[in-house]
């Protein structure tokens, strides 16, 4: 394996991104119609905010879970937890999710100047399926697990 290979070199760019306030539902029409399984999530200036993969995206099909209450001294008290539960799968099930409500917002990440052996010892290390590259603060590229297979394909030809 070409262990200093920049990440720059087998990077994919440019980098499939949504937004914060994007629907999931409108996230997973860009999942399908870029035919990607992820994406970073940025703000307007292109600065990593989180990252969205597609399994964020699926929600039980239309199954709500009431809150589950405590009666005591004839009052009902609800368990802690499930009435915030009750309202995301409310929020999720009419479509009102959005990406910055699911996303992981502290994604693992490399800078510009990491190479293959760093970006694929973090993949694996973490199980991870892709990786944002940033230069400072802003995504430059994303390296995917296919990408790093690719790279090794590459070196054994």
């Amino acid at each position: 394996m070409p262990r200093e290979l920049p990440v720059t070199e087998i990077m994919s760019k440019p980098v499939v991104s949504v937004s914060s306030d994007m629907t999931i539902e409108d996230a997973a029409r860009v999942f399908i119609e870029r035919d990607i399984s992820g994406a970073p999530v940025v703000d307007a200036d292109g600065k990593l905010l989180g990252l969205i993969e597609d399994d964020d995206l699926v929600i039980e099909d239309a199954r709500v879970h009431f809150p589950t209450y405590i009666q005591i001294f004839g009052g009902a008290i609800p368990i802690p937890g499930s009435v915030r539960r009750f309202e995301d799968e409310i929020r999720a099930s009419a479509g009102l999710t959005t990406v910055g409500e699911i996303m992981d917002d502290k994604p693992y990440m490399v800078d510009a100047s990491a190479t293959l052996e760093d970006v694929a010892t973090l993949i694996k290390d973490h199980h991870l399926s892709r990786v944002p590259v940033v230069d400072g603060d802003r995504v430059i590229g994303i390296v995917s697990r296919h990408d790093v297979v690719a790279a090794l394909a590459r070196d054994s030809d």
